[in-house]
């Protein structure tokens, strides 16, 4: 590979800004001096360009390998992956970008509340059912599996809301978050019409995974520090000194707690005190932020004190999951 190896980040809104800085908070800033460039470097990962483009064209330069990889939403590349799993998802839940993809009526179809009731609407029209919709490809195969075949989908950008009330559709297929937009505008949910659920994901060309080790070598490094960032924001770190006669004694004391056992047990090691006093130990454990006043509580039940708590910014596992995943669908 002549050129840089290139990371694709959505250019506007709230998903570009939500995607850089999760990559920061991941330990990937970005160095963007001039924020009208559409190019950017990343400090941590010296061969890496980072491109910003639109959601839909990260899919598609992902999808013919001008771009090795790309963030972007889990609607869009469902809607622009093409046929012949030329994009990997390597990681599908970054856990930012979340929305519905819909099936969205006018609530003056009061008889529709369900998928099933559009077959009656359908046969009342005497006609196919006209979608307006920015996911076609999504939409037709959701229809489908409800018995609804005879669908006219009308692509449309820009605002759908207003379709059916200016008659170019009868209902329409659209992106939801709060769901104050359909309201404001008599506009409906059915309860079994939610096509996908969508957030931020993480796409690589396979191709070029399979053929430049440069390449899998930034997935890699990629996969490493967002899983080991995500498994750690749930966590904190806790500092305690005890007194005991032994390291196992005071394990024995936390193990017949509930929630201080740690990830695989307490570490304790000895506390070299000014008095010399013996048997005072120090007590690490990460514990899930949930069950913080728990372990405080059980800590001092058992005699912890000086408790410090800490934020844990990374856990690393032995070998990132979705790495292995990633190499066994390289396959």
């Amino acid at each position: 590979m002549t050129r840089p190896i290139r990371l694709s980040l959505p250019s506007k809104g709230r998903l570009s800004e939500d995607a850089v800085n999760f990559l920061a908070a991941c330990g990937f800033s970005i160095y963007k001096p001039n924020p009208r460039q559409y190019e950017a470097s990343l400090p941590a990962l010296p061969g890496v360009s980072v491109l910003f483009q639109r959601p839909a064209d990260i899919v598609i330069s992902v999808r013919n390998g001008s771009v090795d990889f790309g963030i972007t939403g889990l609607d869009v590349l469902t809607e622009h992956s093409g046929p012949n799993g030329a994009i990997l998802p390597i990681h599908t839940a970054l856990g930012f970008g979340s929305c519905t993809l819909n099936v969205i009526v006018p609530e003056a179809w009061e008889t529709v509340s369900a998928m099933a009731d559009l077959k009656q609407i359908q046969t009342e029209m005497g006609r196919p059912l006209r979608v307006a919709t920015k996911f076609p490809n999504a939409a037709a195969p959701f229809f489908a599996q409800h018995g609804l075949t005879d669908v006219a989908f009308i692509e449309a950008e820009g605002t759908l809301e207003i379709a059916p009330t200016i008659g170019y559709a009868d209902l329409i297929t659209d992106l939801v978050s709060s769901g104050q937009t359909l309201r404001d505008n008599r506009l409906k949910l059915l309860s079994d019409g939610q096509i996908l659920a969508s957030q931020a994901v993480l796409i690589a060309n396979r191709a070029t995974l399979k053929e430049n080790p440069a390449v899998l070598a930034i997935a890699r490094q990629l996969l490493e520090l967002i899983e080991a960032y995500q498994r750690a924001q749930n966590n904190v770190s806790i500092f305690a000194n005890m007194r005991g006669e032994s390291p196992e004694a005071i394990a024995a004391k936390i193990f017949a707690q509930q929630t201080i056992g740690g990830l695989n047990g307490p570490t304790i090691s000895n506390i070299i005190r000014k008095d010399a006093k013996p048997n005072w130990y120090a007590l690490h454990i990460v514990v899930h932020r949930d069950e913080l006043f728990a372990a405080i509580n059980e800590l001092r039940a058992i005699g912890g004190s000086g408790v410090v708590v800490a934020p844990v910014t990374y856990i690393f596992e032995e070998e990132p999951p979705r790495y292995k995943a990633m190499l066994e669908a390289l396959k």
